[in-house]
C-alpha cells in the first residue's frame, strides 16, 4: 500500500519572509592561472549594506538565488557565488573533466578565493559570513585564517569532516550489505533509508563496499574512452547526488529528485565531493576543533536540524563543547525539527530570524 499521500512536504514553501529576488548584479572573477579559474558570483539587496558572504555546500553544491531570501533586502548586502568546479563557474568538473577542474580546487584555495572576492567587490571591513554543511565547514576556515574579516558566523548543519562522520554517511553497513542488507552491523544514514541506500550501492560490486568512498572515487577517478565508460561514470555520480539529496529532507520527495538527479550537476556534485573527502578536506586533522579559541572570538549562530542524517547533531555539539572549553558559547544555538537542508521550513525560519535579530555591524 502506498502512504505517500500521508506524507507532508518539510520544506519552507510559501512561509519565507522575504521574496525571491533577480541579482542586482553578477560577473566572472579571474582567481587563478594554470589552470584558469573563474568565480561566478551575484549580488542582492542593498548595495551599501551590511555585507553577508554566502558560502554553499558539498563541496561542489554551487548556488542558487533561493539562497538571497534569508536576507534582508533593505538591511544586507548578500553575495552568492559557485565555488571551483561547480555551478557557473569556470571551468566545471562536468565541462573541462576532473583532471583540470579539480587542479588547485582545495580548502586553502577557496579560503584566499573569498579574499578575492572581498576585494574585488570592495568589501574593506567585516562583513557576516553564513554558510551550511560544507558551506559551515568553510566558513570557519576562512574565520580561522581571517578572523578580523568576520563580524559573525551564521552556521547551518556543522560539518567537521572526521573520517566517523564520512563513514556515517558512506559506508555504514555497506561491508555487510550484499550478505545481510537490512542488518544493523555498524551506525549510518542508512538506517532511515533503506531504499535510498540500496541505489547508492548498486554501481559498486559486493568485493568493494569494504570502502564505499575508495570504490567511488576509482570510478570519478576514470579518464572514461568508451561510452560504456562515461555511462558507468555518469551512472555512480547520479547515484552519489542522489543518495546526499535524498538524506537532506526529513521527508524525502520521492518522485523528484530536483537538482541532484541533474546530470551535470550530478558530475559536479558528486566528483568534487569525493576529491575533498579523499584528502580529509585539505585539512590538519581536527582543524576546526583545535582552532576554537580562535573561533570563540567571533559571535557564532548555529542552526541543526535534530533529524539531520548527512551531517548528525553530534557535530554540532562537538563543535559547542569545543567553544565551550575555549571560554566561550555559541551567540545563538537552535535545534530545530527538520533534517539536514536549508530549505526545510524549520531551519529557513530558524536562520532568516537570527539574521533579522543580528546586532548592526558599527
Amino acid at each position: 500500500m502506498d502512504f505517500s499521500a500521508l506524507q507532508q512536504t518539510s520544506k519552507i514553501g510559501d512561509a519565507w519572509r522575504y521574496p525571491e529576488a533577480e541579482a542586482r548584479r553578477n560577473g566572472l572573477l579571474h582567481v587563478d592561472s594554470d589552470p584558469d579559474h573563474r568565480l561566478y558570483w551575484e549580488e542582492y539587496g542593498n548595495p551599501a549594506g551590511e555585507p553577508v558572504m554566502v558560502l554553499h555546500g558539498g563541496p561542489g553544491g554551487a548556488c542558487s538565488p533561493a539562497m538571497a531570501r534569508y536576507f534582508d533586502p533593505a538591511r544586507y548586502r548578500v553575495i552568492l557565488f559557485d565555488q571551483r568546479g561547480c555551478g557557473k563557474s569556470e571551468p566545471t568538473v562536468a565541462s573541462a573533466g576532473a583532471a583540470i577542474a579539480l587542479t588547485n580546487n582545495t580548502t586553502p584555495h577557496l579560503v584566499a578565493d573569498i579574499n578575492r572576492l572581498r576585494d574585488a567587490l570592495g568589501i574593506t571591513g567585516r562583513m557576516h559570513v553564513f554558510g551550511g554543511s560544507w558551506g559551515s565547514t568553510l566558513a570557519m576556515a576562512y574565520a580561522i585564517a581571517h578572523p578580523e574579516h568576520c563580524a559573525s558566523l551564521i552556521l547551518r548543519g556543522i560539518f567537521l569532516g572526521a573520517a566517523e562522520d564520512l563513514h556515517f554517511m558512506y559506508q555504514g553497513n555497506a561491508a555487510t550489505f550484499a550478505a545481510a542488507p537490512f542488518a544493523l552491523t555498524a551506525p549510518g544514514a542508512y538506517v532511515s533509508y533503506p531504499e535510498a541506500w540500496r541505489a547508492f550501492l548498486t554501481p559498486i560490486a559486493p568485493a568493494d563496499r569494504g570502502d564505499v568512498m575508495r570504490a567511488y572515487k576509482a570510478i570519478f577517478d576514470m579518464v572514461p574512452v568508451t561510452q560504456d565508460e562515461r555511462e558507468r561514470q555518469l551512472a555512480a555520480a547520479l547515484a552519489w547526488s542522489v543518495w546526499e539529496g535524498t538524506i537532506s529532507n526529513a521527508i524525502p520527495d520521492t518522485g523528484d529528485s530536483g537538482k541532484f538527479g541533474d546530470e551535470t550537476f550530478a558530475l559536479c556534485f558528486a566528483q568534487i565531493e569525493a576529491h575533498f573527502f579523499a584528502n580529509a578536506l585539505f585539512m590538519a586533522p581536527d582543524h576546526i576543533i583545535r582552532s576554537a579559541a580562535t573561533l570563540a572570538r567571533i559571535p557564532i549562530h548555529i542552526v541543526h536540524g535534530r533529524f539531520d542524517l548527512v551531517c548528525p547533531l553530534t557535530q554540532a555539539s562537538r563543535l559547542v563543547a569545543a567553544l565551550a572549553d575555549a571560554g566561550a558559547t555559541p551567540a545563538t544555538f537552535v535545534v530545530t525539527n527538520a533534517g539536514h537542508s536549508a530549505m526545510e521550513r524549520e531551519n529557513a525560519l530558524a536562520l532568516t530570524a537570527i539574521m533579522d535579530g543580528l546586532p548592526a555591524l558599527a
